[in-house]
């Protein structure tokens, strides 16, 4: 239930790598259902060939982001630690769900850079370039790809820049403690300041992608672009990924989240739905009730657990609870 809810307003699973991974093993197609302030009936099919279609009132939405004007959500699982503790793929999706869900837009512009990265790699593999190497293509590829890359890398450190006091607000109020934390945002592109101009940077972006040719015809890949791009967590300037405590990781996984909620309610002026996946068995007795009493005082929250004795009783009293 927790999934669909994230799922409709997200359009996307933090459990699932695949659309297709929602669908059931023997059916072609999976659909959800939601049913918004009582006015709004959203409905989302998915399929195990083409595309998914999205409606509201049984209209077919054109812009997959225009969901966004009618829900969103916040999601915190257990699986949410490895934003802060793996591999970047998962600071990269974070992040990505940050800036759509301030700028709906984003959606679609990542969708047109993955695209058009596996038309690139493809055409390096491709028998039309091993027998023409025709420089006109790739170069067409760069230009379209510095153009998207800019928008992708500009919207990524604008919504750094947001979320970082909140972020630091949070940490302060559940660590208690007067350590300095930062957000830097690691990328492949070389000394480009958030202040340039776009097409300044683009052109930059240009030039890199020139110089890391060689290597891109060999291998297929391109090792230069948002996609390679990674976020760093510091507390008083040491790596969280690499020399964090366990509890520092985890504190600074709920200041992550509790930021995105509270971010998103200031930039839309609409408190967002809350979503917690059996994530207090993940903190201690401490963060647990420091969290618990942070939520559900404006935003509607789901919470999904195994065992209530962790929630007091004015919490339990004031909640609807589903056995399942």
């Amino acid at each position: 239930m927790l999934e669909s809810v994230e799922f409709l307003s997200q359009l996307r699973s933090s459990r699932a790598f695949s659309d297709k991974d929602l669908i059931e093993n023997n059916s072609e197609m999976a659909a959800i259902f939601g049913q918004i302030d009582f006015n709004d009936d959203l409905k989302v099919n998915l399929f195990r060939k083409g595309a998914k279609k999205i409606y509201v009132n049984d209209s077919l939405l054109k812009k997959h982001s225009e969901i966004k004007n009618y829900i969103r959500s916040v999601c915190f699982c257990s699986n949410d630690i490895n934003i802060v503790k793996s591999e970047p793929s998962y600071r990269r999706t974070w992040i990505d769900k940050v800036v759509s869900q301030l700028e709906p837009v984003y959606v679609e512009l990542i969708h047109r850079f993955n695209r058009l990265l596996k038309q690139r790699s493809y055409y390096w593999r491709s028998e039309n370039f091993k027998k023409n190497q025709s420089k006109e293509v790739i170069e067409s590829f760069d230009i379209q790809m510095s153009l998207i890359s800019t928008r992708i890398f500009r919207r990524r450190r604008r919504a750094l820049a947001k979320i970082r006091p909140y972020v630091e607000y949070w940490h302060n109020h559940l660590s208690k403690s007067k350590e300095q934390i930062a957000i830097n945002y690691l990328s492949g592109f070389e000394n480009i300041s958030q202040e340039e101009d776009e097409d300044l940077i683009s052109m930059r972006i240009v030039e890199q992608l020139q110089k890391q040719r060689p290597i891109e015809a060999l291998t297929g890949k391109c090792s230069f672009g948002p996609h390679r791009d990674d976020i760093e967590f510091l507390i008083n300037d040491i790596s969280i990924r690499k020399y964090g405590s366990s509890g520092q990781q985890r504190t600074f996984i709920l200041a992550l989240k509790m930021a995105e909620l509270d971010l998103l309610r200031r930039m839309i002026n609409l408190p967002p739905i809350l979503i917690l996946d059996d994530v207090l068995a993940e903190l201690d007795i401490t963060r647990q009730n420091l969290l618990l009493n942070s939520v559900g005082k404006d935003s509607q929250c789901f919470i999904s657990a195994t065992h209530l004795d962790k929630f007091n009783q004015s919490f339990l009293s004031s909640s609807q609870m589903i056995h399942l």
